[in-house]
Protein backbone atom coordinates (compact mmCIF):
# COMPACT_ATOMS: atom_id res chain seq x y z
CA UNK A 1 0.00 0.00 0.00
CA UNK A 2 1.20 3.49 -0.53
CA UNK A 3 1.56 6.69 1.69
CA UNK A 4 -0.95 9.76 1.46
CA UNK A 5 -1.06 13.18 2.82
CA UNK A 6 -4.11 14.04 4.87
CA UNK A 7 -5.23 17.04 3.35
CA UNK A 8 -5.42 19.71 5.91
CA UNK A 9 -8.99 20.95 5.33
CA UNK A 10 -10.07 16.99 6.13
CA UNK A 11 -7.15 17.05 10.03
CA UNK A 12 -9.54 20.46 10.66
CA UNK A 13 -12.64 19.22 9.40
CA UNK A 14 -12.35 15.78 12.09
CA UNK A 15 -10.55 18.29 14.51
CA UNK A 16 -13.93 20.19 15.24
CA UNK A 17 -16.07 17.27 14.85
CA UNK A 18 -14.17 15.78 18.13
CA UNK A 19 -14.09 18.67 19.84
CA UNK A 20 -16.93 19.60 19.33
CA UNK A 21 -18.86 16.17 20.21
CA UNK A 22 -21.91 16.47 17.05
CA UNK A 23 -22.74 12.63 17.92
CA UNK A 24 -23.84 10.82 20.79
CA UNK A 25 -20.99 8.48 20.17
CA UNK A 26 -18.30 11.52 20.65
CA UNK A 27 -16.36 11.56 24.05
CA UNK A 28 -14.64 14.09 26.05
CA UNK A 29 -11.04 14.79 24.95
CA UNK A 30 -7.95 12.89 26.07
CA UNK A 31 -10.48 10.26 27.75
CA UNK A 32 -8.66 7.16 28.30
CA UNK A 33 -9.22 3.13 27.39
CA UNK A 34 -8.57 1.46 30.75
CA UNK A 35 -6.92 -1.80 30.70
CA UNK A 36 -9.46 -4.59 31.15
CA UNK A 37 -9.14 -6.39 34.70
CA UNK A 38 -11.97 -8.91 34.72
CA UNK A 39 -12.06 -10.33 31.00
CA UNK A 40 -15.78 -12.09 31.96
CA UNK A 41 -17.39 -8.67 32.22
CA UNK A 42 -15.46 -7.33 29.21
CA UNK A 43 -18.31 -7.73 26.40
CA UNK A 44 -19.08 -5.98 22.68
CA UNK A 45 -18.54 -6.01 19.49
CA UNK A 46 -15.23 -4.17 17.87
CA UNK A 47 -14.20 -3.46 14.18
CA UNK A 48 -10.63 -3.42 13.95
CA UNK A 49 -9.03 -1.45 10.54
CA UNK A 50 -6.02 -2.90 9.03
CA UNK A 51 -3.44 -2.33 6.76
CA UNK A 52 -2.53 -5.97 6.44
CA UNK A 53 -5.22 -7.21 3.81
CA UNK A 54 -3.02 -9.98 3.17
CA UNK A 55 -3.51 -11.45 6.65
CA UNK A 56 -7.92 -10.82 6.68
CA UNK A 57 -8.14 -12.21 2.98
CA UNK A 58 -5.74 -15.70 4.23
CA UNK A 59 -7.62 -16.25 7.32
CA UNK A 60 -4.87 -14.89 9.76
CA UNK A 61 -6.51 -12.31 11.89
CA UNK A 62 -9.33 -14.45 12.00
CA UNK A 63 -7.27 -16.88 13.57
CA UNK A 64 -5.98 -14.42 16.04
CA UNK A 65 -9.84 -13.34 17.23
CA UNK A 66 -10.04 -17.16 17.93
CA UNK A 67 -7.42 -17.16 20.21
CA UNK A 68 -8.18 -13.74 21.68
CA UNK A 69 -12.07 -15.10 22.53
CA UNK A 70 -10.44 -17.87 24.91
CA UNK A 71 -9.78 -15.37 27.35
CA UNK A 72 -12.50 -12.62 25.97
CA UNK A 73 -15.42 -14.78 25.25
CA UNK A 74 -17.80 -11.97 24.97
CA UNK A 75 -16.18 -9.99 22.74
CA UNK A 76 -16.48 -10.28 18.61
CA UNK A 77 -13.57 -8.88 16.65
CA UNK A 78 -14.33 -7.72 13.04
CA UNK A 79 -11.52 -6.57 10.74
CA UNK A 80 -11.94 -4.09 7.90
CA UNK A 81 -9.02 -4.58 5.73
CA UNK A 82 -8.16 -1.64 3.59
CA UNK A 83 -6.09 -1.72 0.24
CA UNK A 84 -5.66 1.83 0.56
CA UNK A 85 -5.10 2.50 4.22
CA UNK A 86 -4.01 5.93 4.06
CA UNK A 87 -6.39 7.64 1.72
CA UNK A 88 -9.55 5.59 2.99
CA UNK A 89 -9.08 6.23 6.69
CA UNK A 90 -8.64 9.87 6.41
CA UNK A 91 -11.99 9.98 4.38
CA UNK A 92 -13.67 8.34 7.13
CA UNK A 93 -11.79 10.46 10.20
CA UNK A 94 -13.90 13.00 8.71
CA UNK A 95 -17.08 11.64 10.93
CA UNK A 96 -16.55 9.29 14.30
CA UNK A 97 -17.13 6.09 12.55
CA UNK A 98 -13.53 4.99 11.97
CA UNK A 99 -13.83 1.87 13.71
CA UNK A 100 -12.71 0.96 17.05
CA UNK A 101 -9.33 -0.06 16.67
CA UNK A 102 -7.29 1.52 14.35
CA UNK A 103 -3.62 2.07 12.87
CA UNK A 104 -2.67 5.51 13.59
CA UNK A 105 -2.49 7.30 9.55
CA UNK A 106 1.25 8.90 9.13
CA UNK A 107 -0.62 11.77 8.12
CA UNK A 108 -1.93 12.49 11.75
CA UNK A 109 -0.19 15.26 13.59
CA UNK A 110 0.90 13.75 16.73
CA UNK A 111 -0.41 17.03 18.44
CA UNK A 112 -3.62 15.65 17.56
CA UNK A 113 -3.85 12.01 18.53
CA UNK A 114 -5.52 13.37 22.12
CA UNK A 115 -8.70 14.50 19.50
CA UNK A 116 -8.68 11.19 17.53
CA UNK A 117 -7.94 8.30 20.27
CA UNK A 118 -8.31 6.93 23.31
CA UNK A 119 -5.24 7.67 26.18
CA UNK A 120 -3.79 3.87 26.79
CA UNK A 121 -2.01 5.25 30.15
CA UNK A 122 1.01 7.18 31.41
CA UNK A 123 4.14 7.43 29.24
CA UNK A 124 6.37 6.84 32.20
CA UNK A 125 4.72 3.68 33.05
CA UNK A 126 4.22 2.00 29.48
CA UNK A 127 7.75 3.16 27.99
CA UNK A 128 9.08 0.68 30.75
CA UNK A 129 6.79 -2.34 29.44
CA UNK A 130 6.96 -1.59 25.72
CA UNK A 131 8.99 -0.16 22.69
CA UNK A 132 8.40 2.91 20.45
CA UNK A 133 6.15 4.36 22.83
CA UNK A 134 7.70 8.10 22.28
CA UNK A 135 6.03 8.14 18.50
CA UNK A 136 2.85 8.61 20.70
CA UNK A 137 3.51 10.08 23.73
CA UNK A 138 1.70 13.72 23.73
CA UNK A 139 2.00 15.69 26.99
CA UNK A 140 2.81 12.44 28.97
CA UNK A 141 0.14 10.04 27.68
CA UNK A 142 0.64 7.60 24.93
CA UNK A 143 -1.98 7.25 22.17
CA UNK A 144 -1.17 4.19 20.58
CA UNK A 145 1.10 0.94 20.81
CA UNK A 146 3.06 -0.36 17.76
CA UNK A 147 2.16 -3.65 16.51
CA UNK A 148 5.56 -4.46 15.45
CA UNK A 149 9.20 -2.64 15.14
CA UNK A 150 11.60 -2.85 11.95
CA UNK A 151 15.19 -2.76 11.54
CA UNK A 152 16.43 -0.98 8.69
CA UNK A 153 18.08 -2.15 5.95
CA UNK A 154 18.68 -3.80 2.74
CA UNK A 155 16.26 -7.60 1.88
CA UNK A 156 18.99 -9.58 -0.51
CA UNK A 157 19.43 -12.83 -1.89
CA UNK A 158 22.49 -14.11 -1.03
CA UNK A 159 22.92 -16.90 -3.77
CA UNK A 160 22.91 -13.65 -6.32
CA UNK A 161 25.58 -11.92 -4.57
CA UNK A 162 28.04 -14.68 -4.03
CA UNK A 163 26.97 -15.63 -7.74
CA UNK A 164 28.87 -12.57 -8.01
CA UNK A 165 31.85 -13.53 -5.75
CA UNK A 166 30.26 -11.16 -2.82
CA UNK A 167 29.96 -12.54 0.54
CA UNK A 168 30.93 -9.95 3.08
CA UNK A 169 28.86 -6.88 3.46
CA UNK A 170 29.77 -3.63 2.05
CA UNK A 171 31.28 -1.12 4.44
CA UNK A 172 30.45 2.04 2.66
CA UNK A 173 28.26 3.68 0.15
CA UNK A 174 31.03 3.08 -2.87
CA UNK A 175 31.55 -0.83 -1.60
CA UNK A 176 27.52 -1.29 -2.48
CA UNK A 177 27.91 0.63 -5.19
CA UNK A 178 30.62 -1.61 -6.63
CA UNK A 179 29.12 -4.59 -5.47
CA UNK A 180 26.19 -3.83 -7.54
CA UNK A 181 28.20 -3.48 -10.36
CA UNK A 182 29.59 -6.97 -9.88
CA UNK A 183 25.92 -8.53 -9.49
CA UNK A 184 25.52 -6.66 -12.60
CA UNK A 185 28.49 -8.18 -14.78
CA UNK A 186 28.38 -11.65 -13.16
CA UNK A 187 24.55 -12.54 -12.62
CA UNK A 188 21.50 -11.90 -14.74
CA UNK A 189 19.75 -10.43 -12.05
CA UNK A 190 18.44 -6.70 -11.58
CA UNK A 191 21.44 -5.24 -8.89
CA UNK A 192 18.58 -3.00 -7.05
CA UNK A 193 14.89 -3.01 -7.70
CA UNK A 194 13.32 0.47 -6.72
CA UNK A 195 9.55 -0.52 -6.74
CA UNK A 196 9.01 3.05 -8.11
CA UNK A 197 5.56 2.91 -9.53
CA UNK A 198 3.94 1.90 -6.03
CA UNK A 199 6.12 5.03 -5.01
CA UNK A 200 5.38 3.73 -0.74
CA UNK A 201 8.83 1.36 -0.92
CA UNK A 202 10.61 4.80 -1.76
CA UNK A 203 9.77 5.88 1.78
CA UNK A 204 12.06 3.04 3.17
CA UNK A 205 15.44 5.71 3.23
CA UNK A 206 13.63 7.34 5.88
CA UNK A 207 13.71 4.62 8.21
CA UNK A 208 17.81 4.73 7.73
CA UNK A 209 18.11 8.35 9.44
CA UNK A 210 20.56 7.25 12.60
CA UNK A 211 22.47 4.29 10.62
CA UNK A 212 24.86 6.89 8.96
CA UNK A 213 26.38 8.11 11.70
CA UNK A 214 24.86 5.58 14.67
CA UNK A 215 22.94 8.26 16.28
CA UNK A 216 19.36 7.19 18.16
CA UNK A 217 18.44 10.83 18.53
CA UNK A 218 19.76 11.95 14.96
CA UNK A 219 15.43 11.97 13.70
CA UNK A 220 15.22 14.55 16.85
CA UNK A 221 17.99 16.85 15.82
CA UNK A 222 16.15 17.32 12.42
CA UNK A 223 14.00 19.66 14.81
CA UNK A 224 17.11 22.15 15.07
CA UNK A 225 18.82 21.78 11.81
CA UNK A 226 19.39 24.09 9.32
CA UNK A 227 20.63 22.42 6.77
CA UNK A 228 19.74 18.42 7.02
CA UNK A 229 21.32 17.13 3.42
CA UNK A 230 24.81 19.07 4.22
CA UNK A 231 27.89 16.89 3.36
CA UNK A 232 28.20 13.84 5.91
CA UNK A 233 24.52 13.95 7.24
CA UNK A 234 22.19 10.80 7.35
CA UNK A 235 20.07 12.26 4.48
CA UNK A 236 22.74 13.51 2.19
CA UNK A 237 24.43 10.19 2.41
CA UNK A 238 21.10 8.22 2.21
CA UNK A 239 19.80 10.03 -0.71
CA UNK A 240 23.06 10.15 -2.48
CA UNK A 241 23.12 6.62 -2.90
CA UNK A 242 19.21 6.17 -3.74
CA UNK A 243 20.62 8.75 -6.79
CA UNK A 244 24.08 6.66 -7.50
CA UNK A 245 22.22 3.22 -8.02
CA UNK A 246 19.98 4.88 -10.37
CA UNK A 247 22.03 6.78 -12.15
CA UNK A 248 24.38 4.13 -12.72
CA UNK A 249 21.96 2.44 -14.29
CA UNK A 250 22.18 -0.42 -11.61
CA UNK A 251 18.38 -0.81 -11.36
CA UNK A 252 15.50 -2.17 -13.49
CA UNK A 253 15.41 -0.53 -17.06
CA UNK A 254 11.96 1.05 -16.61
CA UNK A 255 11.51 2.20 -12.71
CA UNK A 256 7.85 2.84 -13.92
CA UNK A 257 6.86 -0.16 -14.69
CA UNK A 258 7.65 -1.69 -11.55
CA UNK A 259 5.34 -4.12 -9.65
CA UNK A 260 5.33 -4.93 -5.32
CA UNK A 261 4.00 -8.46 -5.55
CA UNK A 262 5.61 -9.40 -8.21
CA UNK A 263 8.81 -7.95 -6.70
CA UNK A 264 8.29 -10.42 -4.03
CA UNK A 265 8.64 -13.87 -6.43
CA UNK A 266 11.62 -11.98 -8.60
CA UNK A 267 14.01 -11.35 -5.21
CA UNK A 268 13.09 -15.21 -4.28
CA UNK A 269 13.99 -16.91 -7.82
CA UNK A 270 16.84 -14.78 -7.98
CA UNK A 271 15.98 -11.92 -11.08
CA UNK A 272 16.35 -9.36 -8.35
CA UNK A 273 19.42 -9.12 -6.04
CA UNK A 274 18.48 -5.88 -3.65
CA UNK A 275 16.11 -3.92 -2.52
CA UNK A 276 15.67 -1.20 0.04
CA UNK A 277 13.11 -2.72 3.06
CA UNK A 278 12.63 -2.77 6.46
CA UNK A 279 13.52 -5.84 8.04
CA UNK A 280 9.25 -6.92 8.27
CA UNK A 281 10.27 -7.67 4.14
CA UNK A 282 12.16 -10.80 5.45
CA UNK A 283 9.42 -13.41 6.06
CA UNK A 284 7.58 -12.12 3.08
CA UNK A 285 10.46 -12.70 0.73
CA UNK A 286 11.13 -15.89 2.38
CA UNK A 287 7.46 -16.97 2.14
CA UNK A 288 7.55 -16.05 -2.20
CA UNK A 289 10.48 -18.43 -1.77
CA UNK A 290 9.02 -21.31 -0.65
CA UNK A 291 5.94 -20.77 -2.49
CA UNK A 292 8.51 -20.49 -5.72
CA UNK A 293 10.21 -23.59 -4.74
CA UNK A 294 13.74 -22.31 -3.75
CA UNK A 295 15.47 -21.62 -1.07
CA UNK A 296 13.99 -19.34 1.76
CA UNK A 297 17.82 -19.26 3.44
CA UNK A 298 19.12 -17.64 0.51
CA UNK A 299 16.77 -14.19 1.53
CA UNK A 300 19.18 -12.19 3.56
CA UNK A 301 19.12 -8.94 5.08
CA UNK A 302 22.07 -6.44 5.72
CA UNK A 303 22.58 -3.19 7.41
CA UNK A 304 22.92 0.18 5.83
CA UNK A 305 26.59 0.56 4.08
CA UNK A 306 28.07 2.70 6.78
CA UNK A 307 29.99 2.31 9.54
CA UNK A 308 30.78 3.91 12.89
CA UNK A 309 34.09 2.60 14.57
CA UNK A 310 34.18 0.14 12.27
CA UNK A 311 30.77 -1.32 13.60
CA UNK A 312 27.31 -1.25 11.23
CA UNK A 313 24.56 0.19 13.13
CA UNK A 314 20.56 -0.31 12.55
CA UNK A 315 17.50 1.77 13.44
CA UNK A 316 14.93 0.18 15.23
CA UNK A 317 11.81 2.10 14.95
CA UNK A 318 7.83 1.40 15.38
CA UNK A 319 5.72 0.22 12.19
CA UNK A 320 2.12 1.27 12.54
CA UNK A 321 0.68 2.07 15.97
CA UNK A 322 -2.24 0.12 17.22
CA UNK A 323 -4.84 3.05 18.99
CA UNK A 324 -8.24 3.19 20.28
CA UNK A 325 -11.29 5.31 18.92
CA UNK A 326 -12.22 8.08 21.01
CA UNK A 327 -15.88 7.69 19.81
CA UNK A 328 -15.77 2.99 20.07
CA UNK A 329 -18.76 3.08 22.69
CA UNK A 330 -16.86 -0.73 23.51
CA UNK A 331 -13.53 1.02 24.94
CA UNK A 332 -12.63 -1.21 27.90
CA UNK A 333 -13.21 -4.47 24.58
CA UNK A 334 -11.52 -2.26 22.08
CA UNK A 335 -8.55 -1.80 24.97
CA UNK A 336 -8.64 -5.72 25.78
CA UNK A 337 -7.61 -6.31 21.71
CA UNK A 338 -4.80 -4.06 21.65
CA UNK A 339 -3.33 -5.46 25.08
CA UNK A 340 -3.94 -8.78 24.13
CA UNK A 341 -2.30 -7.95 20.58
CA UNK A 342 0.74 -6.65 21.50
CA UNK A 343 1.53 -8.61 25.14
CA UNK A 344 0.04 -12.37 24.01
CA UNK A 345 -0.78 -12.76 20.47
CA UNK A 346 2.57 -13.85 19.17
CA UNK A 347 2.39 -11.90 15.70
CA UNK A 348 5.79 -10.25 16.32
CA UNK A 349 7.37 -13.38 16.70
CA UNK A 350 5.20 -15.03 13.76
CA UNK A 351 5.95 -11.79 11.39
CA UNK A 352 9.70 -12.14 12.14
CA UNK A 353 9.55 -8.99 13.37
CA UNK A 354 10.32 -6.91 16.69
CA UNK A 355 8.51 -7.38 19.27
CA UNK A 356 7.04 -3.95 20.79
CA UNK A 357 6.60 -5.63 24.05
CA UNK A 358 10.16 -5.01 25.97
CA UNK A 359 10.78 -8.90 27.19
CA UNK A 360 10.23 -10.33 23.70
CA UNK A 361 13.32 -11.90 22.14
CA UNK A 362 14.88 -10.49 19.03
CA UNK A 363 13.35 -12.39 15.87
CA UNK A 364 15.49 -14.82 14.11
CA UNK A 365 15.53 -12.75 10.86
CA UNK A 366 17.79 -10.76 13.17
CA UNK A 367 20.32 -13.49 14.41
CA UNK A 368 23.06 -12.39 11.31
CA UNK A 369 22.80 -8.37 12.63
CA UNK A 370 23.07 -10.10 16.59
CA UNK A 371 25.98 -12.21 14.93
CA UNK A 372 28.19 -9.77 13.60
CA UNK A 373 28.01 -7.34 15.98
CA UNK A 374 25.43 -4.56 14.62
CA UNK A 375 24.26 -2.23 16.87
CA UNK A 376 20.70 -1.90 16.88
CA UNK A 377 19.43 1.34 18.27
CA UNK A 378 16.11 2.06 19.18
CA UNK A 379 15.11 5.28 17.57
CA UNK A 380 14.16 8.15 19.27
CA UNK A 381 10.79 9.99 18.84
CA UNK A 382 10.54 12.49 21.52
CA UNK A 383 10.51 15.85 18.91
CA UNK A 384 9.01 14.12 16.44
CA UNK A 385 5.88 16.27 16.28
CA UNK A 386 8.64 19.29 15.67
CA UNK A 387 10.11 17.29 12.89
CA UNK A 388 6.85 16.58 11.42
CA UNK A 389 5.73 20.24 11.42
CA UNK A 390 9.04 21.56 10.04
CA UNK A 391 8.55 19.15 7.41
CA UNK A 392 4.98 19.82 6.84
CA UNK A 393 5.60 23.35 6.71
CA UNK A 394 8.67 22.75 3.93
CA UNK A 395 5.63 20.80 2.02
CA UNK A 396 8.86 17.99 1.35
CA UNK A 397 7.86 14.90 3.30
CA UNK A 398 10.60 12.59 4.58
CA UNK A 399 8.13 9.39 5.25
CA UNK A 400 6.65 10.65 1.97
CA UNK A 401 7.91 9.09 -1.56
CA UNK A 402 6.86 12.13 -3.47
CA UNK A 403 10.78 14.28 -3.02
CA UNK A 404 12.63 10.59 -3.39
CA UNK A 405 10.20 10.55 -6.40
CA UNK A 406 11.82 13.31 -7.91
CA UNK A 407 14.91 12.12 -6.73
CA UNK A 408 14.71 9.12 -9.31
CA UNK A 409 13.42 10.89 -12.41
CA UNK A 410 16.73 13.31 -11.85
CA UNK A 411 19.06 10.40 -11.73
CA UNK A 412 17.31 8.45 -14.77
CA UNK A 413 17.36 11.69 -16.80
CA UNK A 414 13.43 12.40 -17.00
CA UNK A 415 13.56 15.41 -14.57
CA UNK A 416 16.23 18.54 -14.93
CA UNK A 417 18.67 19.25 -12.09
CA UNK A 418 21.70 18.15 -10.61
CA UNK A 419 21.96 16.69 -6.80
CA UNK A 420 23.90 19.06 -5.56
CA UNK A 421 21.32 21.94 -6.60
CA UNK A 422 18.62 19.69 -5.24
CA UNK A 423 19.70 19.02 -2.03
CA UNK A 424 20.27 22.88 -1.60
CA UNK A 425 17.15 23.27 -2.38
CA UNK A 426 15.64 20.72 -0.03
CA UNK A 427 18.09 22.43 2.56
CA UNK A 428 16.40 25.99 1.92
CA UNK A 429 13.54 25.06 2.59
CA UNK A 430 13.49 23.24 5.74
CA UNK A 431 16.12 26.03 6.69
CA UNK A 432 12.87 28.29 6.35
CA UNK A 433 10.06 26.21 7.66
CA UNK A 434 12.40 25.67 11.24
CA UNK A 435 12.17 29.50 11.88
CA UNK A 436 8.69 29.73 11.09
CA UNK A 437 6.82 26.26 11.81
CA UNK A 438 5.10 25.64 14.68
CA UNK A 439 5.21 22.28 17.35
Amino acid sequence: MGRKTLAVAALIAVTALTATGCTGAAATKGESADAATDPAKVSGTITVLTHRTDLVQNGTLKKYAAAFNKIYPKVTVKFDGITDYEGEVKIRMNTDNYGDVLMIPNAIAKKDYPSFFASLGSAGELSRKYRFTDKANVDGKVYGLATVGNADGFVYNKAVWKKAGITDWPTSPQQFVADLEAVRAKTGAVPYYTNFKDLWPLTAGAASIGSVTCDAEANDKLATSSAPWAAGTDLNVIDTLLYDVVHDKLVEKDPTTTNWENSKGMIARGRIATMQLGSWAISQMQNAAKTAGKNPDDIGFMPFPAQTNGKFCSMLSSDYQEAVSIHSENKAAARAWVDWFTDKSGFAQNEGSIPTLRSGALPDTLKPFEDNGVTMLERSDAKSSRVSAIDNAAEIGLAKPDYRQKLVDMARGVQKGSLKDYFAELDKKWSEAEKTAGS
